[in-house]
Parts: C-alpha cells; structure tokens; sequence
C-alpha cells in the first residue's frame, strides 16, 4: 500500500501558497536532461509482493558469500572469524535500538560500553585516550589530518605512498574545502616503504605525516626514526592501522612515537556486510584530547558514591555552536563499536595475540606456496597476515580467472591503482585464520593453472 497523506487539494493549496503552477515547477533548477519525462526504463512495472520476494530471492543467490570457499580478499576489509555470542548480544534490544545518548547520564549501559571501547583502543593502540568511534577508518584519518591542522597551525599533510588509496581520496576530497596541501604518490613494488623519504621531507610547514601500519602492500617498518623528525620539526605523526588484529603480533604505533592513530575497526567483532557500516577507531597522546573529534566518555562517581560514566568531552556539531566544533561527525558508529568491544573482551590479550600468531603463521605458509609458482615472487621482505605478490601478468585479469575457478585470490593493485601501470601485475593477498590449509593449497592449483 502506498503511503500518501496529502489529497490534491492539500498537493494544491501548497502549491499555490509557493506560487508553483504545478510539482514540476519546483524542479526547473534541475537541468533538463538529469530530469525523467516517464518511468526509468528497464524496471518493471506492478508486481505482487510475493512476485517481488521470489525475483529479489533470486538476485540474492548470484551472490557468493565469502564462506563459499577459497577466501583471499583484505586491502582493508578482512574476513575473520566472529563468534555468535556477538551478533547475538549486540541485537539485544537495550543495545538495538539505542541512539545518540541525549540525555547520556540515563543511558549508563552505553556509556559504560563506549567507556571500556575507548579503553580497549588505547590499548591497541598504545597511545593515552581514545574516542567513542567514528564512521571509518578513512573519515577517522581525514578528522586526523585536519586535526593536526589545528593544533600545529600550518596546512601541509604528507601521506605515505602506502597509505590506502581510498583513505588518500577521502582526504583530497576534503581538502578541497580546506585548503590543506597534500604531498602524496603512488607505492612501487619494492620491499621497503617510504619512510626514509618521508622524514626527509619534513620542514617547517608540514602539518602532519600520514603513514599506514601494515601499509596497502602489507609492508611493516620501524616508525620511531619518522617520529623522531615530526617532533624535531614540530609535525604530527599519524598512524593508519587498517587490520587492527595485527597489533596483536607487532609494537604497537604509540610505542613508536605516534601522536595520532588511526584506523578501522571492522576486522574485530564486525562482517564484511557488502562494505559497511564499520567502525572508525580514532586515539591520541592526552596534550591533544581536547581538539580530538567525536565523544569521549569518563568514568566518575555519584553523589552516593557510586561508579558511573559521563559524557565528558562532546566538540561535535549536534553538542556545541559550529564555530567551536572539533568535527562535523554528527553521530558514532556505536552498534559496531559495540561488536568491536564484545569481541575484544571475549579474546582478551592472550586470545589477541593466539589470533595473530595463527594469522602470521597460515600467511607465511601461503607466501611460500604462492611464491613456488612459476613466475610468481613475494614483494614483501616481512608481513603480517597480507602481503604482495608480483605476477608475470595483468592482475587483473588473473583475479577473474581464479574466481571462473572458485578462489577469490586477493585485489589487483590495478583495481585500486588503475592509471598506474607499474602496478599493474601487483596482487594484495589476505589470509586470516579462516583460510584452511586446503585453500591454500586449492589457491596455489588455481594460480598455477591460470599462469600456465
């Protein structure tokens, strides 16, 4: 049944208190070949709903889940394995249907929740606090750019060639409308970042340097020698962390000197649900807390003395005038920081680090069986469960192949690099503690079929 409250002669007597003739008068700023002059061409008329369940059934079985066999996907967005306790907690009612907090002090179970996620990305992180989330890891690196903006005065950002190129074009987007200076590039396949070059080219106008942790190519360096030089010429370090289960293996950003960090959370507690909703993990050193965008819960006690949490710092636009936010972020990715936090507190530390070590271990194996192919090397000199493969061909083409096969064998750099033909023969490859020792072998068959 449709819903339409107004009758014609209510659609009229508006029309006439805007002095429009008629509903398309309202649209005449619209150019004239954006406009429709009939039905969209190619949908189909009337159908019951019974008819529209079985046709929208039927789309929904040309899809394949990532479970359907040989997984390899990452550059990103990971499959692990999430336990059901999560999915079923998080669809509690209290937890389901809760938004925003407007009056934050009634919604206790949410601010203790978003309390012991800010603990748990300080953590991860090593730095001194951390927010109740973000969107994503890109809008979370962009909020870090501009913040170091504000705190540094000066308006130019240099972004790691191996920072993920979607996390690059969110930030040039904005940066239209900001008027930062970004210095970035494309990455080679080569064993080493770029670093080095990197603190090289930090003077006394850079703002911040951007580097990611694993980088898009999988590639892990020492980032202390870069922090160094930030703070030698008065620049931000940011750190991008997009495979947050990693930092159960390796030293953490914050050790190493970062001032900001950055990243996605999806890997932990959330699917890969066709690209969203993630969660954007946002953490900082404590001098920097107050010009730190989004929510920040704190715990304190009441008048009788009982712990409770507050909202303790909110500079967003829904909580303060425009002109003293710290962010247009108008809302939290709070049901995923929720699936984030009960899946860190089911693993604890020690699972944390099981689960990385079984990651790094069944990569290495990949990488060794991958690399036996004829034509085949692995770019990277170490990883931690992602890393590069140079083929003797388009990568791109050879991704269609292995998936003809059964095997999502990973993403072309062409994809994500497609004016880059240096690239080209580039695959990013991912394997997690849900690839078998079967896909392995099923994806090293397959690869070699292809190349042959």
């Amino acid at each position: 049944m449709r819903y339409l409250p107004l009758t014609p002669d209510d659609r009229s007597a508006m029309l006439a208190a805007v002095g429009a003739a008629s509903i398309d008068d309202l649209f005449v700023d619209v150019s004239a070949e954006a406009r429709l002059d009939g039905p969209i061409a190619g949908l189909p008329g009337h159908a019951s709903e019974l008819a529209v369940e079985r046709h929208m059934a039927a789309l929904a079985r040309q899809n394949r889940a990532a479970g359907d066999g040989p997984f390899f996907l990452g550059a990103g967005a990971y499959r692990h394995h999430v336990p059901a306790s999560v999915d079923h907690l998080i669809q509690r009612g209290e937890f389901l249907t809760a938004y925003t907090p407007y009056q934050p002090e009634i919604a206790q179970g949410t601010l203790q929740m978003l309390f012991e996620f800010q603990t748990q990305v300080a953590r991860l992180f090593g730095t001194d606090v951390a927010n109740a989330s973000m969107y994503d890891g890109s809008t979370a690196c962009w909020e870090a750019i501009v913040m170091a903006r504000r705190i540094t005065k000066r308006g130019r950002a240099l972004l790691s060639t191996g920072l993920h190129p979607h996390y690059r074009s969110v930030a040039r987007t904005m940066a239209k409308y900001t008027g930062d200076q970004l210095v970035d590039g494309d990455p080679t396949l080569e064993a080493g970042t770029d670093w080095a070059a990197l603190a090289a080219a930090v003077d006394k106008d850079t703002s911040c340097v951007v580097v990611q942790y694993p980088d898009i190519l999988g590639r892990i360096d020492d980032m202390s020698v870069l922090a160094t030089a930030c703070q030698a010429a008065g620049a931000l370090l940011i750190a991008v962390v997009t495979e947050p289960v990693a930092l159960g293996l390796i030293k953490s950003p914050g050790e190493m000197g970062a001032d900001i960090v950055v990243g996605e959370g999806q890997a932990i507690g959330v699917g890969l649900q066709f690209g969203g909703p993630y969660v954007g993990l946002f953490a900082c050193k404590t001098k920097y807390v107050r010009q730190m965008p989004g929510r920040l819960c704190g715990e304190t006690v009441d008048a009788n003395g009982k712990r409770g949490f507050v909202l303790t710092l909110s500079t967003r636009e829904q909580h303060i005038r425009r002109e003293k936010a710290t962010s247009n972020i108008c809302t939290n990715a709070g049901l995923c920081a929720l699936a984030f936090s009960i899946h860190m507190t089911l693993l604890g530390e020690a699972g944390l680090r099981r689960l990385a070590g079984i990651n790094h271990g069944r990569a290495k194996v990949a990488a060794a069986e991958l690399a036996q192919v004829p034509g085949v090397s692995v770019v990277n000199s170490g990883f931690f469960n992602e890393f590069t493969l140079r083929l003797p061909v388009d990568a791109r083409a050879t991704v269609h192949k292995l998936a003809e096969k059964g095997v999502l064998g990973g993403v072309s750099l062409g994809r994500l690099y497609p004016d880059n033909d240096a690239l080209a023969n580039g695959l990013v490859v991912a394997v997690t503690e849900t690839a078998t020792e079967e896909d392995i072998a099923a994806f090293a068959a397959a690869l070699k079929e292809v190349l042959a």
